[in-house]
């Protein structure tokens, strides 16, 4: 049976056997870079089979999650949690396992996922950047956008924001065309009324503009705004609003959707970091994205509605008629 590991820091101390986590030498195996994550660099692996079992392939991630002398981070214990609550969807990484270890006579944590092999930003590089550019294939586009809303309408299901979704950590098996939500790691759990968070989520080019303006209210509405930025970025194979900072991303958004408006957007001229800016018009959407469909031109328009109050919900997106020919499992 084939598993997969990664293992938050340090050197690979795990040995997966037929399912059933072990430690020792004798089952480790060839380690080569893979790519990077949140808390450092991925490893991936493949451990030795043991007692006539398969091999496990893995990906490891450097420096370790260490335990102080409080016990697990606050942070660590989150995104755990969350993880346990929602990897049981096919469309979330699934966290295979969590084992304690000790690094330099310090107990350690690692996280067991299972493997996929390559991330929707290292996909799309091939398209743009690879030996023979060209643009996604439409149907390739559509099935990774609604295995994406299932993903985030099983997130915002359980209560959680995600509030880091950005090609890099939606990971993806190229063989299956399968994609899946990563990296939980500013996930939280929403209740109503809503709490205050902190407006330091999200890479810049996929922030939504709430957040943007200083908002430390929101909800579900800024994951949709993110996944209408990737949705945008797998049809033109280059990012929607590629700001260089804050000001320059709004900027960016405005000079598209147009500046907003107290009527469009009650509330807007409030939030702390609104400032008088210049008073753009809509502009065509189309015109943004010239080869979608119009289906898929609606759609979007929903998910980059600037009012989040008024922007379409992953429950709702996944009904959308621009998935009508697409064999949804």
């Amino acid at each position: 049976m084939w598993f997969a590991f990664a293992a938050r820091r340090g050197p690979s101390l795990l040995a997966i056997q037929g399912g059933k986590q072990g430690h020792g030498d004798q089952h480790r195996g060839q380690v080569r870079e893979a790519g990077e994550g949140r808390g450092g660099h991925l490893r991936q692996g493949v451990q030795g089979a043991g007692q006539g079992h398969r091999p496990a392939r893995g990906a490891q991630e450097d420096p370790p999650l260490e335990m102080d002398e409080e016990g697990i981070p606050p942070t660590a214990l989150c995104e755990i949690s969350l993880l346990n609550l929602l990897s049981h969807s096919i469309y979330v990484v699934r966290l295979l396992a969590v084992e304690q270890a000790a690094k330099n006579g310090k107990p350690v944590l690692y996280l067991v996922f299972e493997f996929l092999d390559t991330d929707l930003k290292k996909y799309l590089d091939v398209y743009r950047r690879g030996p023979n550019p060209r643009p996604l294939p439409p149907h390739q586009v559509k099935n990774f956008l609604f295995q994406l809303c299932k993903g985030v309408a099983h997130c915002h299901g359980h209560g959680v924001l995600h509030r880091d979704l950005k090609p890099q950590n939606l990971l993806v098996d190229k063989e299956k065309g399968i994609l899946k939500i990563a990296d939980l790691g500013l996930g939280r759990a929403f209740t109503v009324p809503m709490k205050s968070y902190t407006h330091e989520i999200v890479t810049l080019w996929y922030r939504a503009p709430e957040v943007l303006l200083g908002a430390t209210h929101y909800s579900t509405g800024v994951d949709m705004w993110s996944v209408g930025c990737i949705f945008a970025e797998m049809v033109r194979r280059q990012a929607l609003f590629p700001g260089d900072s804050e000001l320059q991303q709004l900027l960016h958004i405005f000079r598209l959707l147009g500046t907003p408006t107290e009527e469009q957007w009650p509330g807007v001229s409030g939030l702390r970091d609104w400032h008088e800016f210049p008073q753009w018009k809509p502009q065509s959407l189309a015109r943004a994205v010239p080869t979608l469909e119009p289906e898929g031109i609606d759609l979007l328009s929903k998910m980059l509605l600037l009012d989040p109050a008024n922007r379409i919900s992953a429950i709702a997106a996944i009904d959308h008629h621009y998935f009508n020919s697409l064999d949804k499992f």
